[in-house]
């Protein structure tokens, strides 16, 4: 019998470590063209995680290349390498491969918290329907997403959140934040190419098109829960030679922004 895979988020983090900073990850099988880029992206984050020294430092900021397609029917290898580990900051390097070669490529950065003024100038829109007044999209099992309706050209929104049936554990605790901040990650790969699309002039069918995530980048602001709802507000910011430029904001239901998303997606008409 064919394994199916992870089904669930804390799963799909349970890496298999097969040597030193070595680690093997599994994909959820969908019947998909390729492995879903926030998957990949938190593996390769929880991979890095694993890996530190220093067990106070949380992940403050990544960035990432989409290499090559995944294929979800083989295992993903995580190659870890240790770039520094030092008082206040540790980086980590992470290759994801699969057996035609590299298939994704991150850096990630993890900082010892520091208390200091905390400052946002960002502030959650006001008008946005609540998660249960939104279009519910039939994603995964993994995690839920539901369409804010009718927003602008150029703007993608969407209340989205890790699927768990218990609640995980408060991210106050530095091994429980690592788990919501790969959660993040997860969802952060969601609706930055659906405000690429939303930006695009053409009114054709969008199966005409192919779309595909190129560099992604995260910065996360303060410890939020990936169990409970965030609004993910993304706006097209350059269309040109193909390739699309989006970045938002993400909130907690409170209004507190937790987290800075940005990606470049490819949008090619299909030759």
């Amino acid at each position: 019998m064919t394994d199916p895979g992870p089904d669930n988020f804390i799963d799909l983090l349970q890496l298999e470590q097969i040597a030193a900073d070595l680690y093997i990850g599994r994909s959820p099988l969908k019947d998909r063209q390729r492995v879903y880029g926030g998957q990949v992206v938190a593996q390769a984050l929880a991979a890095a995680t694993t890996s530190l020294k220093t067990p106070d430092h949380a992940v403050h900021s990544l960035h990432s290349y989409f290499i090559r397609s995944g294929d979800e029917t083989k295992p993903i290898v995580f190659d870890v390498d240790r770039i520094r580990d030092g008082r206040s900051f540790s980086t980590r390097r992470v290759v994801a491969r699969q057996a035609g070669g590299a298939i994704f490529n991150l850096s990630a950065s993890f900082h010892r918290d520091e208390p200091d003024t905390e400052y946002s100038a960002s502030s959650a829109p006001t008008d946005v329907a609540p998660p249960e007044d939104c279009i519910d999209e039939d994603w995964d099992d993994i995690s839920q997403v539901r369409m804010v309706p009718d927003t602008e050209t150029g703007r993608a929104m969407a209340w989205i959140k890790i699927a768990v049936p218990e609640r995980l554990a408060d991210p106050t605790d530095v091994a429980a934040r690592a788990i919501h901040a790969a959660g993040v990650a997860y969802c952060s790969d969601h609706i930055p190419m659906d405000a690429v699309r939303s930006g695009h002039p053409s009114t054709e069918d969008w199966e005409s098109f192919m779309g595909a995530s190129l560099d992604h980048a995260v910065w996360f602001h303060k410890a939020t829960r990936a169990d409970e709802w965030l609004l993910f507000d993304l706006h097209l910011q350059s269309l040109r030679g193909s390739r699309g430029v989006a970045s938002g904001s993400v909130y907690n239901e409170r209004g507190d922004l937790v987290a800075t998303v940005a990606q470049e997606g490819l949008l090619r008409r299909v030759r």
